[in-house]
């Protein structure tokens, strides 16, 4: 017994520095509640393991390591109700938590009175209640970290498979430990000793899912899945007898360490092979090894094309269909992240429209630019990382891979950008022509969507368009009416100079109405396209703003001198519209820049301010969506008709973005060179 102590005070000692510090690099480095609750798990822990140390075997079961041990049991199964509850939907809670909260609570009221009543009473007696309770809290410890694992979303079980491999082996060590005292009426001191030693080993595990955390030529005709899980069992087995065999080394190399050290040994194991069938990364690894030197073809083509069917018909209420297209690409690849870029039929530049374990890209790509020329006739994929220079919106991204393309109909509607994948992939052309198969079903069903879309807008528009009838017929009675009353008070009204100036205000509303009505008629007939200088229009517009709101507008141009063919009183409405509303974003403090640059193809006006700026969730979703808007008394109409008269010109509008940090909004229209212009005028 003299000769165990110092190995049972070491292991014990051990273990609370590991756990004491992993609590100190969890506050310093991720504040926030959950922080909390895995550095107070930690700590009370660590406390336990302190308290053992110090008082030594076989004290160690009773007293304040007793208490402690139970504090340590309560404190993890707190951390892992509040990952619960924080992960899980509440619909999926409600049974689980009540169930092992009513167990729990069975425990405590009527578990701890035992004690205290047993407590003069023979030590076996209180070491059966004590030990009912320690089983109890194991058993319900268990329990909830299998409800956390099976009820949490597949794509974020990442997050969460090696805290529950660790924390599911701390339990069912302490299962296994006190059903053997409960079975021969003593705690086992080889178990009771190899426990700290499965508590540290579970430190690193533990560790890395906080790091993760972030919010917190042979052709066998044998299924893929029988030849990866057989392997995966083979290999486990083999493991699991060195293991052994290193154990039986050290139990007949040294009395002192060796039972420690087979205990040890063993519930590593357990627990690398545990992380080995949970890990994404290792199971790609696998995978690729059997692939590699198994089968001549890497794919199983029938199975991949109903993996790639099963993720496009996933209901919109679990994933959206941006998501989903990501995840159909990138499970080609085992690529575990991707961004998805779309251009619908009548839009010119690549929009974001959707992130899978991505940030979103606020970057739109012209239709000029180096990467879409990559994509060739539609069809190629593109290795970024052979692609120079690296484009800005690549920047907001990370780990960047792959591009593929989205190929409709011989026309490019969209690409999906990949990160790495998790294991070294080897790419060949069987790769290439299996995501350019799989890129053009995505595409299909993209297309499908941006159709649907655009008759929404076109029912939308149609249900407005009656509305804007009833008004016009409206305003014409007003006008019937005020020109009646005008007549009538010609002919009746007595006093002369009243009659002035009812003549007048009357003659007004007439002028107005009249005007309105002559407006609104011009707006139905095709518009006439004329060469105009931007420069020139934008003088006027930031000068007549300014008198106006007495806000500064500061413009600035290149010196180019190209025109472009537009509606004058189009493109005065669409920059007065962007005007206003990046006034009203900014407030009076800040002033607005207007900024004309000329490239090769195209003449780009930039409307800067420094609001507060927008979500890209809500550019691409509301924004442009007509009738949807944030003002009280707006129409959600002017954003989404200022884009179309840009576009009926042959250009179009981006929105760059961020919040905070203000909006740009860009106006990009096809240059004309003044020198070879010959006519003033020129067709729609």
């Amino acid at each position: 017994m003299i000769q165990s102590l110092p190995t049972f005070v070491l292991l014990h000692a051990g273990c609370a520095v590991l756990y004491a510090t992993l609590a100190t690099l969890v506050l310093l480095r991720r504040p926030g509640r959950s922080a909390v609750w895995l550095a107070g798990a930690c700590l009370v822990t660590a406390a336990w393991a302190a308290a053992v140390a110090l008082t030594g075997w076989p004290e160690a079961t009773r007293g304040v390591a007793g208490w402690l041990e139970v504090a340590r049991s309560a404190a993890w199964y707190g951390f892992i109700l509040h990952l619960y509850r924080r992960s899980v939907a509440v619909h999926r809670q409600l049974r689980q938590v009540f169930t092992t909260m009513g167990l729990l609570a069975l425990l405590l009221v009527g578990g701890l009175p035992l004690i205290d009543v047993l407590s003069s009473q023979s030590g076996a007696s209180l070491w059966s209640a004590g030990t009912a309770i320690r089983l109890g809290f194991a058993v319900c410890n268990i329990l909830l970290l299998e409800n956390l694992y099976l009820n949490t979303p597949r794509d974020a079980r990442w997050h969460i498979n090696l805290l529950c491999v660790a924390l599911a082996g701390l339990f069912l060590y302490d299962l296994v430990l006190y059903a053997d005292a409960e079975l021969f009426h003593r705690v086992s001191e080889t178990l009771f000793e190899g426990r700290a030693s499965a508590a540290a080993i579970a430190v690193p595990l533990i560790a890395v899912a906080a790091a993760r955390d972030r919010r917190w030529d042979i052709d066998l005709h044998v299924s893929r899945n029988v030849v990866f899980h057989t392997a995966t069992l083979v290999v486990s087995g083999v493991f699991l007898l060195a293991l052994a065999a290193t154990g039986e080394f050290f139990h007949r190399g040294g009395a002192q360490w060796g039972y420690v050290a087979e205990v040890s040994l063993i519930f590593a194991g357990m627990l690398v092979i545990a992380v080995l069938l949970t890990s994404g990364t290792a199971r790609s690894r696998i995978r690729a090894i059997l692939v590699d030197n198994f089968f001549s073809n890497r794919y199983d083509y029938r199975r991949e094309w109903m993996r790639c069917i099963d993720t496009l018909t996933t209901p919109a209420a679990h994933t959206s269909l941006p998501v989903r297209a990501i995840r159909a690409v990138a499970e080609v690849v085992d690529s575990p992240a991707g961004v998805l870029f779309v251009r619908a039929p009548e839009e010119v530049a690549f929009q974001w429209a959707g992130s899978w374990n991505m940030p979103a890209a606020t970057q739109p790509i012209s239709p000029g630019h180096g990467l879409v020329a990559e994509f060739r006739s539609g069809d190629w994929i593109v290795e970024l990382d052979k692609v120079s220079p690296v484009a800005e919106w690549a920047s907001e991204l990370t780990r960047t891979w792959l591009a593929a393309p989205l190929n409709h109909q011989g026309n490019l509607i969209g690409f999906v950008v990949l990160a790495r994948s998790r294991a070294q992939f080897k790419l060949d052309r069987e790769v290439f022509d299996l995501l350019r198969i799989i890129g053009r079903e995505v595409a299909s069903r993209v297309a499908e969507q941006l159709a649907a879309q655009v008759l929404s807008q076109t029912q939308e528009l149609r249900e407005y368009s009656q509305r804007f009838a009833f008004v016009i017929h409206d305003i014409k009675n007003v006008s019937g009416q005020l020109s009646m009353l005008l007549t009538n008070a010609e002919v009746h009204a007595d006093n002369p100079e009243f009659q002035r100036d009812m003549l007048a205000t009357v003659r007004a509303s007439v002028g107005k109405i009249t005007r309105l009505l002559t407006r609104l008629q011009a707006d139905r007939q095709e518009r006439s396209h004329a060469l105009i200088q931007p420069l020139r229009r934008l003088q006027d517009i930031v000068e007549k703003t300014g008198q106006i709101t007495g806000i500064p507008v500061e413009l600035s141009d290149d010196g180019g001198s190209a025109g472009v063919a537009i509606d004058p009183e189009s493109f005065d409405a669409v920059v007065q519209h962007l005007l206003n509303n990046a006034i009203e974003a900014s407030g009076r403090a800040s002033p607005i820049r207007v900024a004309l640059r000329h490239e090769a193809l195209s003449v780009v006006v930039d409307i800067v301010d420094e609001g507060p700026g927008m979500a890209p969730e809500f550019i691409r979703d509301e924004l442009f969506r007509p009738f949807a808007t944030t003002k009280g008394g707006g129409h959600g109409i002017g954003a989404y008709q200022a884009r179309e008269l840009l576009r009926e010109a042959g250009g179009d509008l981006l929105v760059l973005s961020r919040k905070p940090g203000g909006t740009t909004m860009r106006l990009l229209l096809p240059s004309v060179r003044l020198a070879v212009a010959s006519a003033a005028t020129l067709p729609a």
